[in-house]
C-alpha cells in the first residue's frame, strides 16, 4: 500500500515523450497530461469559419462605432437622437427639445459627448460572458474553437490584469440599466414629428422601438441578472416570485448569444438611421 505521493514514472518527462518532444516540449495544452497526439487537432470541418465570422462582425462594429463616436456631428434629427449620444452630458451637445440634454460637463469638454456615455454600454458588452467567448476565440484564438488547441504556451484565465477586470461585469450591468431606461425615454420621444407635436409615428419610431426591445432583452438576459434574480436561494419553494422571474430570465438567457448580436446590430442601425436623416440623405417616412 502506498503511504505517500507516488513519483511519476520517468516517461512522463516532456522531453522523454516523443509526441511532446516533437511539439517542442511545451506546456499548457501540450503538457504530458494531455493526449499524446502529434496533430494539433482532429477536426475535419471548417471550424475556422465561426471565429473568423465573429472577428469580422465585431471588427466591423468597432470601426463603425469608433467613427461615429469621434465624429461629434449628425447625431440628432428631430425627434430622434442617436443611441450613441444619449444621454448627452456635455455643453457642446446639439440642442434637443425635451431630449436627454444634461450639461454636466461644461465648455472645457471639447471632445465628442459620445465618449462620456459609451463607456457604460460598451463596458457592459465588453465584460459580457458571451462577448468574452466571442472575442477570446475570434481575436486571441483562446481557444479558436472546440477541440482545437490554442497556440499559447500558458493559460492564466482571468486571474491577472487586465482580464481580472472582467469580474466587474455585474457593476457594468447596474450602469447599463439606467442607460437602457434613457433609451426607452428617447423611444417615447420618437412618437413626435419634426415640430415636436405628439401622436405621430415615422419609420424612425419603428427603428427605435425594435432597438429598445432588443436592448432590454439583451440586458435582462445577462447572466448577472439571472443570478441577481434567483441566485443564492436554497429553496425556490419559499420564494415563488423570484423563482418565476428566474425562470423568465433563464429563457432569455438561453438566447443570450442571439440577443447580443441582434441588439448590437440594432443599435448600429438606429445610429445610422439618425445619421442619414441628419445629413439630409432622405426624409423620415411618416405612418401617421
Amino acid at each position: 500500500m502506498a503511504t505517500g505521493t507516488e513519483q511519476p514514472p520517468p516517461d512522463t518527462d516532456p522531453a522523454a515523450d516523443p509526441a511532446t518532444a516533437a511539439r517542442g516540449g511545451r506546456g499548457g495544452v501540450h503538457s504530458p497530461a494531455r493526449a499524446t497526439i502529434a496533430a494539433p487537432h482532429l477536426r475535419t470541418d471548417r471550424w475556422w469559419l465561426a471565429p473568423a465570422a465573429t472577428a469580422a462582425g465585431l471588427l466591423a462594429f468597432i470601426v463603425y462605432s469608433t467613427w461615429r463616436a469621434f465624429a461629434n456631428s449628425d447625431y440628432y434629427a428631430a425627434p430622434y437622437v442617436s443611441p450613441f449620444y444619449s444621454p448627452c452630458l456635455a455643453e457642446n451637445c446639439a440642442p434637443m427639445k425635451d431630449g436627454p440634454n444634461w450639461e454636466i460637463f461644461g465648455s472645457w469638454w471639447g471632445l465628442s459627448p459620445a465618449l462620456l456615455i459609451l463607456i457604460f454600454p460598451l463596458g457592459f458588452r465588453l465584460t459580457c460572458y458571451y462577448y468574452r467567448k466571442a472575442y477570446y476565440r475570434g481575436f486571441w484564438a483562446s481557444p479558436p474553437a472546440c477541440a482545437v488547441a490554442e497556440p499559447h504556451k500558458t493559460y492564466t484565465g482571468e486571474t491577472r490584469f487586465p482580464l481580472i477586470l472582467q469580474n466587474i461585469h455585474r457593476y457594468f450591468f447596474y450602469a447599463a440599466l439606467p442607460v437602457a431606461g434613457i433609451l426607452t425615454y428617447d423611444t417615447v420621444l420618437a412618437f413626435r414629428d419634426a415640430s415636436y407635436e405628439w401622436g405621430h409615428m415615422g419609420l424612425g419610431t419603428l427603428v427605435f422601438l425594435v432597438n429598445i426591445v432588443l436592448i432590454w432583452a439583451y440586458t435582462i438576459s445577462c447572466h448577472s441578472c439571472r443570478h441577481i434574480v434567483g441566485g443564492r436561494l436554497k429553496h425556490f419553494s419559499k420564494h415563488p416570485v423570484r423563482y418565476r422571474l428566474w425562470g423568465w430570465v433563464g429563457k432569455l438567457n438561453a438566447r443570450h448569444m442571439q440577443l447580443a448580436w441582434a441588439s448590437l446590430l440594432s443599435v448600429a442601425l438606429a445610429d445610422f438611421y439618425v445619421y442619414l436623416l441628419a445629413t439630409g440623405a432622405f426624409d423620415d417616412p411618416r405612418f401617421f
